[in-house]
């Protein structure tokens, strides 16, 4: 078993450094997803007119208007939008805020929180354009709910319908992939096992043992439950976390220029020590804070579209609004108050050997003055890593539906709650196996995803028109449609 392991990881390291910055002959590394990935954006952000700039309070407005059950009573869908947008939150604000952020600086230097910023703030376009793609594309099932996504938009928007065909393959078994082996599920309930062992001393297998019985109850009842669950614990955990990181800023307000100033030297030069932490290049912060980011936000890997089609409603441009709230959440507040906590408390990772959860629970503590920062992590990476399996268990059985019909579902579930337990159990260095998946799922998701995005740009520009017309005429009585 051993030897199978350790090729599995040498294999997956070389697939997972090389998947998102690939080296070329004649040419050399090339970083290709991370282009595509900029590319979409900005297209994106040209075809809707900057809607997450010009845009962003109306995104705001829907947002709340779409939580009130009365206002989306006998609409077709599943879930309200707001249901829609906690379950994608759910499955992007996850370990990845913790450690992903944490990872990044570690192995990108301080400049990779700036990268992350970028993929957000173009990402959101991304986002934008997936929500609505997904609720416009949408189908319902022969079990009654509604099933949509990339798959979906990809089959049946695409002109070309034999490429749209095998780009929606692709796309459902890269996300059954990143589902059932990837950060979706086993890189969660991994942290969550490391961080209940460091802190209470629970044995992983324990560990492993509840939060596969705590997943599969919920999961069980399909997309309804899961809402329910994370209309619930998405935001009060999103509180915690950022109640304290707010407080660590609001301490060392005096000290945002000077972090700001690190991360954009570091970000955009090659220098040899920035702000105390070793050198690292510029290369290896657009690397690390891209993928990391995109593992954050998940703007450009399509997965948001997959609950937005569970949505009630027909009007696919507010959905799409309500969908890149999204990414602002996760990154654009989430993120940046993890990355002024660590670069503020002075833990460099190449001096201390600090990294992933532990270097933010260290950083938390240094900010807070107490150890009670770290058990705020702890607590935050058992909420944020159990609603991010959540999430993702639902993104998983969309992909197998798609691909083996609703008798699937139900099988998918118990594989998906057996893979959360070995996540939980698995330790020491095979860990790296795991998050390998995560890059390799990511950027197998995102292919597909930007291409079929960037060929239905004209759609896109349509349905977001003729909408924000009517909004400003106010002919729309219904936000979400009638």
């Amino acid at each position: 078993m051993e030897g199978f392991l350790d090729t599995l990881l040498e294999i997956t390291t070389v697939i997972a450094d090389h998947i998102w910055w690939p080296e070329i002959p004649g040419i050399g590394f090339f970083p290709g997803v991370v282009v595509l990935l900029a590319i979409t954006g900005i297209y994106m952000s040209y075809k809707t007119g900057f809607i997450q700039i010009r845009r962003l309070g109306l995104a705001m407005r829907l947002t709340l208007k779409g939580r009130s059950k009365a206002e989306m009573e006998g609409r077709t869908g599943d879930v309200t939008p707001f249901q829609a947008l906690m379950t994608a939150l759910a499955a992007t604000v996850g370990n990845g805020n913790i450690a992903g952020v944490a990872t990044a600086i570690a192995s990108g230097g301080p400049g990779a929180p700036f990268w992350m910023w970028m993929t957000a703030v173009f990402g959101m376009a991304t986002k934008y354009a997936e929500g609505m793609l997904g609720l416009k594309y949408r189908i319902k099932t022969a079990d009654g709910t509604y099933s949509g996504g990339a798959m979906y938009y990809l089959r049946d928007g695409l002109k070309n319908k034999g490429l749209g065909k095998f780009l929606a393959l692709w796309f459902s078994v890269a996300v059954v992939l990143m589902a059932t082996f990837g950060s979706g599920n086993m890189a969660q309930s991994n942290s969550i096992a490391l961080a209940l062992n460091s802190d209470f001393g629970i044995p992983f297998i324990v560990t492993g043992l509840l939060l596969a019985f705590l997943t599969g109850i919920v999961i069980i009842g399909g997309i309804k439950r899961i809402a329910i669950v994370a209309e619930r614990l998405v935001p009060g955990m999103i509180v915690l976390y950022m109640g304290a990181g707010l407080y660590v800023i609001l301490s060392n307000f005096t000290n945002i220029p000077a972090i700001l100033a690190i991360v954009l030297e570091s970000a955009l030069t090659n220098e040899a020590m920035v702000g105390g932490f070793l050198g690292h290049t510029v290369k290896e912060a657009i690397r690390f804070g891209v993928a990391r980011g995109t593992l954050s936000n998940e703007s450009g890997i399509g997965s948001c579209s997959i609950p937005a089609a569970a949505a009630k409603g027909n009007e696919a441009s507010a959905q799409g609004m309500v969908a890149m709230m999204g990414t602002f959440i996760d990154t654009i507040i989430v993120c940046s108050m993890t990355t002024f906590v660590i670069l503020n408390s002075n833990l460099h990772p190449h001096t201390t050997g600090l990294t992933s959860t532990e270097l933010t629970k260290s950083a938390f503590a240094v900010g807070l003055g107490t150890d009670l920062g770290g058990w705020i992590v702890s607590m935050s990476s058992l909420l944020f890593g159990y609603t991010t399996l959540l999430g993702w268990s639902y993104y998983g059985e969309q992909g197998a539906k798609y691909m083996w019909g609703v008798k699937s579902v139900l099988p998918y579930r118990y594989v998906f709650c057996l893979f959360v337990f070995m996540g939980a159990v698995l330790q020491g260095d095979y860990l790296r196996i795991v998050w390998n998946f995560g890059d390799i799922g990511n950027a197998l998701m995102a292919i597909p995803n930007l291409i079929g995005l960037i060929l239905l740009g004209g759609i896109v520009r349509q349905v977001t028109n003729d909408y924000l017309k009517r909004w400003d005429e106010g002919t729309i009585t219904r936000p979400f449609g009638d």
